[in-house]
């Protein structure tokens, strides 16, 4: 099942992804739960392939929201590829290395990325995302995909200068619009290896990273034991898992995005999002 949240008509809504159309969930189920956070909030996510409309959305109707517009909180993983830490020069970290963005940072599926005019070094970091389906605390690894509610792919832009002015990453993963989420959430039933995934990073066409999700230093068992130990993980929230190496800063010369730029993260049957770098 492809879950996804959109705008259409000037109104924010949610709805199912249904032989290459977009189905509306029905007024009366969207009263009860108004976002698809409500929906992972109230245990209904099974319900809604009975509660959507028989009318497909035309194209040109909606626009992409992010995934979960309204996330409690979203934890991103760094360094999280032994390549990755390599290209980047730094240790192997001993635990997950974390960092947190705002939802004013991510946009949807084909929304315009926007590139800062405070900086040139407008990078491209395409992840895995999970995203929670229930109330998560202390969780062992052997029960934590007991929490995931399904899978996404992840735009991690990044502005290097400023996630270096220090060594906390916080001003250069959180600019306006930097990050996208989407297109849609697969649902963990549909995906019960996510470790068997592959992940391709495109701009403009060029392969510029790939990666296996079963390489991961830290793996999503790991990563959920580890984040809902200090916090109470909750419907909605999203966990970036990390990038593969080849982002533009590694490379000699480095390679920035630019206006126009068309960046696509690819992980198969999870789905593929893409969007266009526009100037601030």
């Amino acid at each position: 099942m492809q879950a996804l949240s959109f705008e259409v008509n000037g109104r924010a809504s949610y709805g199912l992804m249904v032989d290459g159309g977009i189905r509306e969930a029905r007024d009366d189920f969207r009263l009860r739960y108004p976002t698809l956070r409500s929906v992972l909030a109230g245990g209904a996510l099974s319900k809604l392939p009975q509660n959507v409309a028989d009318d497909v959305l035309a194209v040109d109707g909606f626009r992409y929201l992010p995934l979960i517009p309204n996330p409690d909180k979203v934890i991103c993983v760094g360094v999280n590829y032994h390549e990755h830490v390599e290209e980047m020069g730094r240790e192997l970290p001993r635990q997950p290395t974390l960092f947190v963005r705002f939802a004013g940072s991510i946009v949807g599926h084909d929304e315009p990325l926007i590139r800062t005019r405070v900086s040139e070094q407008f990078d491209f970091e395409g992840e895995l995302a999970i995203v929670i389906g229930c109330r998560a605390r202390h969780v062992p690894r052997q029960e934590a995909y007991d929490c995931i509610a399904g899978y996404a792919c992840f735009m991690d832009g990044t502005v290097r200068d400023w996630q270096r002015h220090t060594t906390q990453f916080t001003p250069g993963k959180n600019f306006h619009r930097s990050g996208a989420l989407g297109p849609w959430l697969l649902t963990a039933d549909d995906l019960p290896n996510p470790e068997s995934l592959s992940l391709t990073t495109r701009v403009n066409g060029n392969v510029m990273q790939e990666g296996k999700v079963e390489d991961l230093i830290f793996d999503i068992p790991a990563l959920i034991e580890y984040c809902s130990t200090f916090t109470e993980l909750l419907p909605g929230d999203i966990i970036s898992t990390g990038t593969p190496a080849g982002v533009g800063a590694a490379r000699t010369p480095p390679i920035w995005l630019r206006e126009g730029d068309r960046v696509e993260v690819d992980i198969g049957p999870v789905g593929c999002l893409q969007n266009t770098v526009c100037d601030e």
